[in-house]
């Protein structure tokens, strides 16, 4: 076998190295966000029901993006790590268990479709307009999952070899093809029929197949680094149980904020289903400020692990370092937008008056953790990076279920709606505290023990 070359992510100024593997990402995950607040802000058209049923199906559609994105981190830290090691086989290996891994997760996703949609809402809501405009949209959405979880995997391959500028063009083409069918199939334009809120389904998924198709001709034209062979394939249990290592507690992370909006949103309807609509839209204008911040994470978790792999110490920590600032940079900003025009933010999704003064109170309160939890996340992704993601699935556990949904509720007793939005702050200052032990532990058994 000849000898593999040298990566860029052991080369290049990390400096340099963490704009050209992070920036594309970071485009590609504001375009991703623009097309979900374009999505909620077409649907808020329809009804403030249609917004709220929108809403109440994130649970469930974070559940699939959790499946997807968290193996494709155990696919992502593996193979970055093979490459640093100079395992070819492995490289290999880990790239077709993983897509044969998206198969499996869509293959669920297509029974929940088919089965559980219309139940998932009865329990949330007995109101009929929301549960019939939440099942036309979210049996859609869940039937045709197969766009998502195989551009998920395509699009974190070639994030793994630092292929990140075309996971940009396959994102933002799949992004900008939904904000343009969005409202032909929403409203009915160029003779199109008007399919409602199961328009804005068909949009998102006809952009994520798209996406998806595209990434998978990135993959086999320029990702020379890996070798695709079906003919050799066969799932291999070691290669499964090494990708869900690491993958496996990004999925219980995701999963639990699947949990912790659904109860919040079960909380909130009890004032009323307004509140939900306006947890919603925070949901969605907070994706602006967060989405950039998880593509720079898409960018370093690469870096990470190819160097842990090397055992190149210094270009780790000065990588961390630099996420470290540009997160916290990239999340202050947002505060300060979300606390400073939050009528301006809000009237995006024609908001009545009852929704503009609660939504207002929402998203000054909430977006004072911004800041802190930019910390969490750059130190969490590191956690995955070096094959420890279960100290991040612990403090997604406390942060969600064992501090935010309990005080929530607390703070619903008192009778007042607006102070349940300080669940949030409150909840990130714990998880910053334990992160933060976790992180300097971590450094000295795992990084510090490194020679050079």
């Amino acid at each position: 076998m000849s000898e593999m070359k040298e990566n860029k992510m052991g080369t290049m100024s990390v400096g340099k190295l963490l704009i050209s593997m992070s920036l594309p990402m970071m485009i590609s995950m504001i375009v991703q966000a623009m097309y979900n607040i374009v999505d909620s802000i077409f649907v808020s058209r329809i009804h403030e029901d249609a917004l709220t049923a929108v809403s109440m199906a994130f649970p469930l559609q974070s559940l699939c993006i959790a499946l997807g994105a968290g193996m494709g981190v155990g696919v992502n830290a593996l193979l970055s790590r093979s490459l640093g090691a100079k395992d070819q086989k492995m490289v290999n290996k880990s790239a077709m268990n993983g897509i044969f891994l998206t198969l499996v997760n869509y293959i669920l996703f297509l029974l929940i479709g088919l089965t559980l949609v219309k139940p998932f809402y009865m329990i949330q809501t007995d109101s009929q307009d929301i549960i019939n405009y939440g099942t036309q949209y979210l049996s859609v959405v869940c039937c045709f999952s197969f766009g998502m979880f195989f551009q998920f995997i395509f699009e974190r391959l070639l994030q793994s070899t630092g292929r990140t500028f075309q996971t940009m063009i396959t994102q933002t083409t799949g992004a900008i093809i939904n904000i343009i069918l969005d409202p032909i199939f929403i409203f009915g334009l160029f003779g199109v029929k008007a399919y409602g809120v199961r328009g804005a389904a068909i949009a998102t998924v006809i952009g994520q197949i798209v996406a998806a198709i595209f990434a998978l001709i990135m993959n086999l034209k320029v990702n020379k680094e890996i070798q695709f062979s079906l003919k050799e394939f066969k799932p291999d249990l070691h290669i499964i149980g090494l990708i869900y290592k690491v993958g496996f507690p990004s999925i219980i992370m995701q999963s639990i904020g699947s949990l912790m909006v659904f109860c919040l949103n079960k909380i909130l309807i009890v004032f009323t289903s307004t509140a939900v609509a306006v947890f919603g839209v925070y949901f969605k204008l907070q994706s602006f400020v967060f989405m950039p911040v998880f593509g720079l994470n898409n960018g370093i978790i690469p870096i990470i692990a190819y160097n842990y792999g090397a055992e190149k110490k210094k270009r780790m920590l000065d990588t961390v370092k630099c996420a470290l600032l540009v997160a916290f940079s990239i999340m202050t900003v947002g505060s300060i937008v979300f606390i400073s025009i939050p009528d301006k933010l809000l009237s995006m999704f024609d908001a009545s008056e009852n929704m503009l003064t609660m939504g207002m109170v929402a998203l000054r309160t909430i977006a004072i953790h911004f800041p802190v939890a930019a910390i969490c996340i750059v130190l969490g992704s590191t956690f995955q990076a070096l094959g420890n993601a279960i100290y991040s699935m612990f403090v997604s556990i406390a942060r969600q279920i064992v501090v935010l949904i309990p005080v929530a509720y607390f703070l619903s007793q008192l009778g007042n709606v607006n102070y349940v939005w300080w669940c949030f702050p409150i909840a990130e200052v714990m998880s910053l505290s334990i992160t933060l032990i976790f992180f300097f532990r971590m450094k000295k058994m795992v990084i510090d023990p490194i020679p050079n």
